[in-house]
């Protein structure tokens, strides 16, 4: 939880953060059309986040149809989007501060299910202070979403973001619980509701193309060893791309670590019932009088 307001230097850095993924992700919104490959709008994603801020926050994550997370192509996927629905999710750092936001794009005719979930943040961003607690911003969520006549992905949830780290404190729940905890002044949290035409519940697939550092430790292996090195530098604790890997013989390096417990995979979740998701997302700072909407 936030130790008071963000001096001006911090927030300064998060704000810069949140306008470079506003336009990044504006920018790759508009590239997705059926014949246009995953892998295209990623690396444009990716490319233009560095080429503007100090690095990605995570890989660009590119979801379609029942996927809701963690999907990003491999390094020679030449998949194309078709007549699906497509979330994109990206993050961007400037020095260690994060800003996490994500769109839906539909190519499946299913627009209302995308409004719900844009509407359903709306409803957060409003119910957003200090004092209120995560469960009543869940609340917001859920409520909107059932009045579309869909159901909120009820085992997803927002978070907070910190320097360096992705995926914090304090949770923000798509359902109303009285579990929750009160938002505070200077708090930094990405609010994600997701809808989906099916039961609400996502379970990991066998697939991964994202990783992070676990922890540091001695590896024998050489490749290995370089692959942990080049983690280390470039991307610290934040999540990475196998792609982005400089070693061809990466793939075996990665496997080796995780298993040593050194990286940790996060493969692509998806919806139990393969129904379709909808994702939309901001990064806000909790303020004396609500929020600031640091991607808006």
């Amino acid at each position: 939880m936030s130790d008071g307001p963000l001096d001006e230097e911090t927030l300064a850095k998060y704000r810069e953060a949140g306008t470079v993924l506003r336009e990044v992700l504006d920018e790759a919104a508009e590239m997705v059309e059926p014949g246009v490959t995953q892998l295209e709008v990623a690396e444009f994603a990716e490319a233009e986040i560095r080429a503007r801020a100090d690095g990605c926050a995570f890989p660009a994550n590119i979801s379609v149809d029942e996927e809701a997370s963690h999907a990003s192509p491999g390094r020679d996927d030449d998949t194309e989007f078709g007549e699906e629905m497509v979330c994109l999710d990206c993050g961007v750092h400037v020095d260690g501060y994060i800003a996490d936001a994500a769109v839906t794009v539909d190519l499946s005719g299913n627009a209302e299910l995308v409004e719900a979930a844009e509407e359903a943040l709306d409803a957060a961003l409003e119910a957003v202070a200090p004092g209120v607690e995560t469960g009543e911003v869940g609340a917001e969520i859920e409520d909107v979403i059932r009045g579309y006549g869909y159901t909120p992905v009820l085992n997803l949830s927002g978070h907070g973001v910190a320097q360096w780290d992705a995926h914090t404190g304090p949770t923000i729940p798509n359902r109303g619980t009285d579990r929750g905890i009160e938002l505070e002044v200077g708090d930094v949290v990405a609010i994600e509701p997701f809808a989906t035409t099916g039961r609400g519940k996502v379970t990991e697939g066998s697939n991964a193309e994202i990783y992070s550092l676990e922890r540091d430790r001695s590896v024998r292996n050489r490749t290995a060893r370089q692959i942990l090195e080049q983690v280390k530098e470039e991307y610290r604790t934040l999540p990475f791309a196998a792609r982005w890997l400089d070693e061809p013989r990466a793939g075996m390096a990665i496997q080796r670590l995780e298993q040593q417990g050194v990286l940790h995979g996060y493969p692509v979740l998806k919806e139990d019932d393969g129904e379709l998701v909808s994702q939309a997302e901001h990064t806000v700072v909790v303020t004396e009088d609500g929020c600031e909407i640091l991607t808006s």
